[in-house]
Protein backbone atom coordinates (compact mmCIF):
# COMPACT_ATOMS: atom_id res chain seq x y z
CA UNK A 1 0.00 0.00 0.00
CA UNK A 2 2.80 2.51 0.72
CA UNK A 3 4.02 1.80 -2.69
CA UNK A 4 1.10 2.34 -4.63
CA UNK A 5 0.34 5.53 -2.33
CA UNK A 6 3.72 6.87 -3.49
CA UNK A 7 3.16 6.28 -6.69
CA UNK A 8 0.03 7.66 -6.71
CA UNK A 9 1.36 10.52 -5.15
CA UNK A 10 4.56 10.63 -7.58
CA UNK A 11 2.11 11.02 -10.42
CA UNK A 12 0.26 14.11 -8.84
CA UNK A 13 3.20 16.02 -8.19
CA UNK A 14 4.44 15.51 -11.42
CA UNK A 15 0.73 16.80 -12.77
CA UNK A 16 1.27 19.79 -10.56
CA UNK A 17 4.85 20.73 -11.88
CA UNK A 18 4.05 20.51 -15.30
CA UNK A 19 1.05 23.07 -14.52
CA UNK A 20 3.51 25.53 -12.65
CA UNK A 21 5.73 25.61 -15.79
CA UNK A 22 3.24 25.88 -18.90
CA UNK A 23 0.93 28.51 -16.88
CA UNK A 24 4.14 30.23 -16.13
CA UNK A 25 4.74 29.71 -20.46
CA UNK A 26 1.27 30.35 -21.35
CA UNK A 27 1.35 33.73 -19.54
CA UNK A 28 4.73 34.80 -21.21
CA UNK A 29 3.87 37.79 -24.04
CA UNK A 30 5.96 38.84 -26.82
CA UNK A 31 8.29 40.72 -24.17
CA UNK A 32 7.82 39.03 -20.59
CA UNK A 33 7.80 41.19 -18.08
CA UNK A 34 6.80 41.50 -14.25
CA UNK A 35 3.25 41.48 -14.82
CA UNK A 36 3.65 37.95 -16.63
CA UNK A 37 5.78 36.70 -13.03
CA UNK A 38 2.63 38.03 -11.24
CA UNK A 39 0.91 34.56 -12.76
CA UNK A 40 3.58 32.49 -11.19
CA UNK A 41 3.47 33.59 -8.15
CA UNK A 42 0.23 33.70 -7.39
CA UNK A 43 -0.07 30.09 -8.90
CA UNK A 44 3.05 29.46 -6.36
CA UNK A 45 0.76 30.66 -2.97
CA UNK A 46 -2.44 28.87 -5.20
CA UNK A 47 -0.40 25.82 -4.77
CA UNK A 48 0.43 26.52 -1.07
CA UNK A 49 -2.78 26.49 -0.11
CA UNK A 50 -3.57 23.79 -2.63
CA UNK A 51 -1.11 21.76 -0.45
CA UNK A 52 -2.06 22.35 2.71
CA UNK A 53 -5.62 21.55 1.85
CA UNK A 54 -4.70 18.09 0.49
CA UNK A 55 -3.01 17.59 3.20
CA UNK A 56 -5.80 18.46 5.46
CA UNK A 57 -8.29 16.11 3.36
CA UNK A 58 -6.16 12.87 3.86
CA UNK A 59 -5.32 13.73 7.60
CA UNK A 60 -8.51 13.85 8.65
CA UNK A 61 -10.80 10.37 9.00
CA UNK A 62 -13.59 9.44 6.64
CA UNK A 63 -16.20 9.46 9.87
CA UNK A 64 -15.51 13.31 9.80
CA UNK A 65 -15.84 13.73 6.18
CA UNK A 66 -18.99 11.73 6.19
CA UNK A 67 -20.74 13.60 9.47
CA UNK A 68 -19.64 17.38 7.87
CA UNK A 69 -20.78 16.49 4.72
CA UNK A 70 -24.39 18.05 4.98
CA UNK A 71 -23.18 20.73 7.06
CA UNK A 72 -20.49 21.71 4.01
CA UNK A 73 -23.20 21.37 1.25
CA UNK A 74 -25.10 23.85 2.94
CA UNK A 75 -21.90 26.35 3.44
CA UNK A 76 -21.57 26.08 -0.28
CA UNK A 77 -25.36 26.64 -1.11
CA UNK A 78 -24.56 30.01 0.93
CA UNK A 79 -21.78 30.66 -0.95
CA UNK A 80 -22.99 29.93 -4.47
CA UNK A 81 -26.15 32.15 -3.39
CA UNK A 82 -23.63 34.73 -2.55
CA UNK A 83 -22.40 35.18 -6.19
CA UNK A 84 -25.55 35.64 -7.29
CA UNK A 85 -26.06 39.34 -5.17
CA UNK A 86 -24.75 42.18 -7.07
CA UNK A 87 -22.94 43.24 -3.64
CA UNK A 88 -21.74 40.22 -2.66
CA UNK A 89 -20.53 37.85 -6.10
CA UNK A 90 -18.11 39.34 -8.68
CA UNK A 91 -19.18 39.71 -12.55
CA UNK A 92 -16.65 38.26 -14.72
CA UNK A 93 -17.42 38.02 -18.74
CA UNK A 94 -21.23 38.34 -18.17
CA UNK A 95 -21.22 35.57 -15.41
CA UNK A 96 -21.51 35.46 -11.78
CA UNK A 97 -19.18 33.17 -10.58
CA UNK A 98 -16.83 33.95 -7.94
CA UNK A 99 -16.63 35.35 -4.82
CA UNK A 100 -13.88 38.17 -4.32
CA UNK A 101 -11.60 37.45 -0.88
CA UNK A 102 -8.66 39.37 -0.63
CA UNK A 103 -6.25 39.20 -3.63
CA UNK A 104 -8.44 35.92 -4.96
CA UNK A 105 -11.77 35.14 -6.30
CA UNK A 106 -13.21 32.25 -4.97
CA UNK A 107 -15.33 29.74 -7.12
CA UNK A 108 -17.99 27.86 -5.28
CA UNK A 109 -19.09 26.02 -7.98
CA UNK A 110 -15.50 24.63 -8.01
CA UNK A 111 -16.28 23.72 -4.00
CA UNK A 112 -19.43 21.76 -5.21
CA UNK A 113 -17.58 19.14 -7.02
CA UNK A 114 -16.09 17.67 -3.50
CA UNK A 115 -18.94 18.80 -1.54
CA UNK A 116 -22.00 17.31 -3.31
CA UNK A 117 -20.50 13.85 -4.18
CA UNK A 118 -19.77 13.34 -0.70
CA UNK A 119 -23.59 14.63 0.75
CA UNK A 120 -25.16 12.50 -2.37
CA UNK A 121 -22.73 9.63 -0.95
CA UNK A 122 -23.51 10.14 2.72
CA UNK A 123 -27.41 10.27 2.00
CA UNK A 124 -27.66 7.67 -0.21
CA UNK A 125 -25.96 5.24 2.35
CA UNK A 126 -28.07 5.94 4.55
CA UNK A 127 -30.54 3.68 2.40
CA UNK A 128 -34.62 4.42 2.34
CA UNK A 129 -36.79 7.25 0.74
CA UNK A 130 -35.96 9.85 3.23
CA UNK A 131 -31.71 9.18 2.57
CA UNK A 132 -32.92 9.26 -1.26
CA UNK A 133 -35.04 12.24 -1.05
CA UNK A 134 -32.21 14.37 0.61
CA UNK A 135 -29.58 13.01 -1.97
CA UNK A 136 -32.16 14.67 -4.59
CA UNK A 137 -33.20 17.84 -3.10
CA UNK A 138 -29.50 18.43 -2.69
CA UNK A 139 -28.37 17.71 -5.94
CA UNK A 140 -31.66 19.97 -7.48
CA UNK A 141 -30.88 23.06 -5.11
CA UNK A 142 -26.95 23.11 -6.24
CA UNK A 143 -27.83 22.63 -9.95
CA UNK A 144 -30.36 25.20 -9.65
CA UNK A 145 -27.53 27.78 -8.06
CA UNK A 146 -24.91 27.03 -10.46
CA UNK A 147 -27.12 27.00 -13.98
CA UNK A 148 -28.39 30.53 -12.45
CA UNK A 149 -24.96 32.31 -12.71
CA UNK A 150 -24.76 30.58 -15.59
CA UNK A 151 -22.21 27.74 -15.49
CA UNK A 152 -23.90 25.25 -17.99
CA UNK A 153 -20.42 23.71 -18.35
CA UNK A 154 -19.89 22.95 -14.33
CA UNK A 155 -23.76 21.98 -14.16
CA UNK A 156 -23.30 19.05 -16.36
CA UNK A 157 -20.48 18.02 -15.30
CA UNK A 158 -22.02 17.93 -11.43
CA UNK A 159 -25.30 16.39 -12.64
CA UNK A 160 -23.09 13.48 -14.00
CA UNK A 161 -21.12 12.75 -11.02
CA UNK A 162 -23.94 13.02 -8.90
CA UNK A 163 -25.40 10.22 -11.09
CA UNK A 164 -22.09 8.04 -10.53
CA UNK A 165 -22.37 8.57 -6.63
CA UNK A 166 -26.18 7.95 -6.69
CA UNK A 167 -25.30 4.44 -9.23
CA UNK A 168 -21.90 3.44 -6.59
CA UNK A 169 -24.22 3.73 -4.06
CA UNK A 170 -26.82 1.00 -5.62
CA UNK A 171 -29.33 3.06 -7.43
CA UNK A 172 -30.87 0.64 -9.52
CA UNK A 173 -31.67 1.71 -13.57
CA UNK A 174 -35.26 2.48 -13.04
CA UNK A 175 -34.71 5.29 -10.83
CA UNK A 176 -32.81 6.76 -13.12
CA UNK A 177 -35.27 6.49 -16.01
CA UNK A 178 -37.74 8.28 -13.11
CA UNK A 179 -35.10 10.82 -12.33
CA UNK A 180 -34.59 11.51 -15.94
CA UNK A 181 -38.54 11.31 -17.23
CA UNK A 182 -39.11 14.13 -14.12
CA UNK A 183 -35.87 16.13 -14.66
CA UNK A 184 -36.41 16.71 -18.96
CA UNK A 185 -39.74 19.16 -18.03
CA UNK A 186 -38.10 20.82 -15.55
CA UNK A 187 -34.49 21.66 -18.10
CA UNK A 188 -36.95 22.35 -20.87
CA UNK A 189 -39.19 24.65 -18.92
CA UNK A 190 -35.71 26.63 -17.92
CA UNK A 191 -34.68 27.52 -21.17
CA UNK A 192 -30.86 26.38 -20.23
CA UNK A 193 -29.29 27.30 -23.78
CA UNK A 194 -28.82 30.65 -23.89
CA UNK A 195 -27.45 32.25 -27.06
CA UNK A 196 -24.18 32.19 -26.44
CA UNK A 197 -24.57 28.38 -25.23
CA UNK A 198 -26.30 27.71 -28.72
CA UNK A 199 -23.54 29.10 -30.95
CA UNK A 200 -20.78 27.37 -28.81
CA UNK A 201 -22.83 23.93 -29.65
CA UNK A 202 -23.52 24.80 -33.04
CA UNK A 203 -19.66 25.85 -33.72
CA UNK A 204 -18.86 22.62 -32.56
CA UNK A 205 -21.15 20.58 -34.53
CA UNK A 206 -19.84 22.82 -37.40
CA UNK A 207 -15.99 22.64 -37.13
CA UNK A 208 -16.52 18.63 -38.20
CA UNK A 209 -17.60 19.63 -41.62
CA UNK A 210 -16.05 23.15 -42.49
CA UNK A 211 -13.45 24.71 -40.01
CA UNK A 212 -14.08 28.18 -41.02
CA UNK A 213 -17.22 27.69 -39.44
CA UNK A 214 -15.98 26.99 -35.78
CA UNK A 215 -15.86 28.75 -33.49
CA UNK A 216 -12.73 30.90 -33.04
CA UNK A 217 -11.24 28.97 -29.66
CA UNK A 218 -11.48 25.61 -31.47
CA UNK A 219 -9.39 27.07 -34.56
CA UNK A 220 -7.43 28.52 -32.76
CA UNK A 221 -6.91 25.61 -30.50
CA UNK A 222 -6.17 23.16 -33.31
CA UNK A 223 -3.68 25.51 -35.18
CA UNK A 224 -1.57 25.37 -31.96
CA UNK A 225 -1.82 21.73 -31.33
CA UNK A 226 -0.98 21.06 -35.34
CA UNK A 227 1.94 23.44 -35.24
CA UNK A 228 3.44 21.64 -32.62
CA UNK A 229 4.02 18.83 -34.74
CA UNK A 230 5.45 15.49 -32.72
CA UNK A 231 8.08 17.52 -30.71
CA UNK A 232 6.90 20.62 -30.52
CA UNK A 233 8.33 24.19 -30.89
CA UNK A 234 9.89 24.05 -27.64
CA UNK A 235 9.03 25.36 -23.93
CA UNK A 236 8.22 29.35 -23.82
CA UNK A 237 8.05 29.09 -27.93
CA UNK A 238 4.60 29.04 -28.31
CA UNK A 239 3.32 31.94 -30.84
CA UNK A 240 -0.69 31.17 -30.71
CA UNK A 241 -0.45 32.11 -26.97
CA UNK A 242 0.46 35.60 -27.96
CA UNK A 243 -3.37 37.08 -27.77
CA UNK A 244 -4.49 34.35 -30.36
CA UNK A 245 -5.29 31.67 -28.20
CA UNK A 246 -8.06 32.60 -25.69
CA UNK A 247 -8.12 31.65 -21.39
CA UNK A 248 -4.41 30.28 -22.59
CA UNK A 249 -3.58 29.74 -19.22
CA UNK A 250 -6.96 28.21 -18.11
CA UNK A 251 -9.38 26.25 -19.92
CA UNK A 252 -6.55 26.07 -23.39
CA UNK A 253 -3.56 25.34 -21.65
CA UNK A 254 -3.44 21.83 -22.91
CA UNK A 255 -3.25 23.03 -26.69
CA UNK A 256 -0.04 24.87 -25.27
CA UNK A 257 1.34 21.91 -24.37
CA UNK A 258 0.90 20.38 -27.31
CA UNK A 259 2.38 23.55 -29.60
CA UNK A 260 5.46 23.43 -27.33
CA UNK A 261 5.86 19.97 -26.37
CA UNK A 262 4.10 18.66 -29.26
CA UNK A 263 2.41 15.36 -29.09
CA UNK A 264 4.85 13.50 -26.75
CA UNK A 265 4.24 16.25 -24.39
CA UNK A 266 0.17 15.66 -24.98
CA UNK A 267 0.70 12.18 -24.66
CA UNK A 268 2.29 12.09 -21.99
CA UNK A 269 -0.03 14.48 -19.77
CA UNK A 270 -2.78 12.29 -20.63
CA UNK A 271 -0.61 9.06 -19.73
CA UNK A 272 -0.20 10.79 -16.00
CA UNK A 273 -3.65 10.91 -15.39
CA UNK A 274 -4.53 7.53 -16.84
CA UNK A 275 -1.74 6.14 -14.53
CA UNK A 276 -3.14 8.62 -11.12
CA UNK A 277 -6.74 6.79 -11.70
CA UNK A 278 -4.92 3.68 -12.49
CA UNK A 279 -3.58 3.61 -9.04
CA UNK A 280 -5.90 5.26 -7.20
CA UNK A 281 -8.21 2.58 -8.11
CA UNK A 282 -5.66 0.28 -6.49
CA UNK A 283 -5.78 2.08 -3.30
CA UNK A 284 -9.60 1.66 -2.94
CA UNK A 285 -9.66 -2.10 -3.84
CA UNK A 286 -10.06 -2.90 -0.29
CA UNK A 287 -12.89 -0.81 0.42
CA UNK A 288 -16.27 -2.32 1.36
CA UNK A 289 -18.22 -1.78 -2.11
CA UNK A 290 -21.49 0.56 -1.54
CA UNK A 291 -19.74 1.90 1.65
CA UNK A 292 -19.61 5.91 1.92
CA UNK A 293 -16.09 5.14 1.59
CA UNK A 294 -15.69 3.38 -1.31
CA UNK A 295 -18.80 5.43 -2.77
CA UNK A 296 -17.55 8.93 -2.09
CA UNK A 297 -13.53 7.94 -3.27
CA UNK A 298 -14.27 6.50 -6.72
CA UNK A 299 -16.67 8.53 -7.58
CA UNK A 300 -14.15 11.69 -6.91
CA UNK A 301 -11.45 9.92 -8.18
CA UNK A 302 -13.55 9.63 -11.30
CA UNK A 303 -14.99 12.91 -11.73
CA UNK A 304 -11.05 14.27 -11.18
CA UNK A 305 -9.85 12.29 -14.10
CA UNK A 306 -13.11 13.08 -15.95
CA UNK A 307 -12.70 16.64 -15.72
CA UNK A 308 -9.57 15.99 -17.25
CA UNK A 309 -10.74 14.32 -19.72
CA UNK A 310 -13.42 16.84 -20.79
CA UNK A 311 -10.63 19.27 -20.95
CA UNK A 312 -9.01 17.69 -23.37
CA UNK A 313 -11.81 16.57 -25.26
CA UNK A 314 -12.77 20.35 -25.52
CA UNK A 315 -9.39 21.12 -26.88
CA UNK A 316 -8.84 18.79 -29.56
CA UNK A 317 -12.76 19.60 -30.86
CA UNK A 318 -13.96 16.60 -29.26
CA UNK A 319 -16.29 18.14 -27.16
CA UNK A 320 -17.96 21.86 -27.23
CA UNK A 321 -16.18 24.36 -25.25
CA UNK A 322 -17.25 24.18 -21.83
CA UNK A 323 -14.90 26.36 -19.86
CA UNK A 324 -13.84 23.56 -17.65
CA UNK A 325 -10.16 23.49 -16.17
CA UNK A 326 -7.68 20.69 -16.21
CA UNK A 327 -6.78 19.59 -13.21
CA UNK A 328 -4.10 20.05 -11.27
CA UNK A 329 -2.16 22.36 -14.15
CA UNK A 330 -4.18 24.61 -15.41
CA UNK A 331 -4.34 28.31 -13.89
CA UNK A 332 -6.55 29.14 -10.98
CA UNK A 333 -6.89 28.89 -7.38
CA UNK A 334 -10.35 27.58 -6.71
CA UNK A 335 -9.59 24.96 -9.27
CA UNK A 336 -6.23 23.79 -7.93
CA UNK A 337 -6.89 23.89 -4.22
CA UNK A 338 -10.21 20.99 -5.08
CA UNK A 339 -7.85 18.86 -6.97
CA UNK A 340 -5.33 18.81 -4.34
CA UNK A 341 -8.13 18.39 -1.67
CA UNK A 342 -9.75 15.59 -3.83
CA UNK A 343 -6.64 13.28 -3.80
CA UNK A 344 -6.12 13.98 0.04
CA UNK A 345 -9.77 12.75 0.69
CA UNK A 346 -9.61 9.37 -1.58
CA UNK A 347 -5.94 8.43 0.41
CA UNK A 348 -7.79 9.56 3.55
CA UNK A 349 -10.69 7.16 2.45
CA UNK A 350 -8.37 4.53 1.03
CA UNK A 351 -6.45 4.31 4.74
CA UNK A 352 -10.71 3.78 6.30
CA UNK A 353 -11.83 0.57 7.26
CA UNK A 354 -15.33 0.82 7.53
CA UNK A 355 -17.35 -2.18 9.20
CA UNK A 356 -18.94 -4.59 7.21
CA UNK A 357 -22.84 -3.70 7.87
CA UNK A 358 -22.03 0.19 8.88
CA UNK A 359 -25.44 1.80 8.18
CA UNK A 360 -26.31 5.02 9.39
CA UNK A 361 -29.49 7.32 10.56
CA UNK A 362 -30.49 10.26 8.56
CA UNK A 363 -30.50 11.94 11.85
CA UNK A 364 -26.63 11.80 11.81
CA UNK A 365 -27.24 14.59 9.42
CA UNK A 366 -27.60 16.88 12.57
CA UNK A 367 -25.04 15.56 15.17
CA UNK A 368 -22.53 17.46 16.33
CA UNK A 369 -19.36 17.38 14.18
CA UNK A 370 -17.01 14.88 15.68
CA UNK A 371 -13.07 14.63 14.12
CA UNK A 372 -11.53 13.29 17.75
CA UNK A 373 -11.29 9.65 15.48
CA UNK A 374 -7.80 8.71 15.76
CA UNK A 375 -6.65 9.25 11.74
CA UNK A 376 -5.04 6.44 9.98
CA UNK A 377 -2.42 8.60 8.74
CA UNK A 378 -1.41 9.01 12.45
Amino acid sequence: MRLIEQTFLAFAGLLLAIGLLMVFSASMTSEPSLQDEAFLRRQLASMAVALLAGLTGAMLPAACWRRAAPWMLLAVMALLLGTLMPTIGTRINGARRWLRVGPFNVQPSELAKIVLPLFVCRMAATGGWRGDGMALLGIVVTLGLVVAEPDLGTTLFLALTSGVALWLSGWPLKRFVIAAGLGLPVVASIGVLRPYQLQRLQGFLASWHDVDAASYQVKQSLVAIGSGGVFGSGLGNGQQKLSFLPEANTDFVYAVIGEELGLLGTLGVLMLFVGLYLTGLRLIASLRRGSFEHSASLTLLTGLVLQAGLNMAVVVALAPPKGISLPLVSYGGSNLVVSAATLGLVLSFARSTPAPAQRTSIADAGDVIDCRTPSPLA
